[in-house]
């Protein structure tokens, strides 16, 4: 209810260093979020967004209006790897989309092409999270193809390890975002934004 419109409300104290930037209406490029699933990248970039006042697009729901199907039905469907070819297509064209706030899926830096395309159009923010916390944000979520498996950490374990090398390979920025509320995130990447 309200509380947590008012947290989120307060994530604004961002804009005292916003005050500080160098007119943030004209911050030149996009932001592109990448990290494990239940990192908080959706969540995030929603309230980055507001404050830089660029437009949010997140690449999985994307993929979902386009194809009028959730993404766990495309899995079924399709396999991974046709909603890797869907993920790849579609993070081509949002990520040449200017002055936009990018979250993408966790998976979605294993392809080559989209490491690079992160990687040359826009500011890569890496939102690293422990295995403890993905669980503990992922653990009633049924939306998640990928831990719908008898053991979901050792699962989130070895995606972090396949997948860590290759956010931080392309990462301008890596933020920790264990125990830390939305708007401390936020003001955390709009500091490094400022310092850049």
């Amino acid at each position: 209810g309200h509380g947590r419109r008012g947290l989120l409300a307060n994530t604004c104290t961002a804009r005292r260093f916003l005050a500080k930037l160098p007119d943030m209406e004209h911050m030149s490029g996009s932001f592109f979020l990448v990290g494990p699933m239940g990192a908080g990248k959706s969540t995030i970039g929603r309230q980055l967004a507001r404050c830089l006042k660029l437009k949010f697009i997140d690449s999985d729901r994307e993929i979902e209006i386009r194809t009028g199907v959730d993404i766990p039905l495309i899995f079924e469907l399709e396999g991974e790897s046709g909603f890797r070819k869907r993920e790849r297509k579609v993070i081509d064209e949002l990520t040449a989309r200017p002055e936009t706030i990018l979250a993408t899926g966790g998976g979605a830096v294993m392809d080559k092409l989209n490491r690079q395309r992160l990687a040359s159009r826009g500011h890569v923010i890496y939102l690293h999270t422990s295995v403890e916390q993905q669980l503990r944000r992922t653990a009633h979520d049924r939306k998640r193809p990928l831990l719908q498996t008898a053991n979901p950490k050792q699962k989130l374990q070895e995606l972090m390890e396949l997948r860590d090398p290759l956010y931080r390979e392309i990462a301008d920025w890596v933020i920790e975002t264990d125990g830390c509320r939305v708007r401390d995130v936020v003001q955390q990447i709009v500091h490094k934004i400022e310092q850049s």
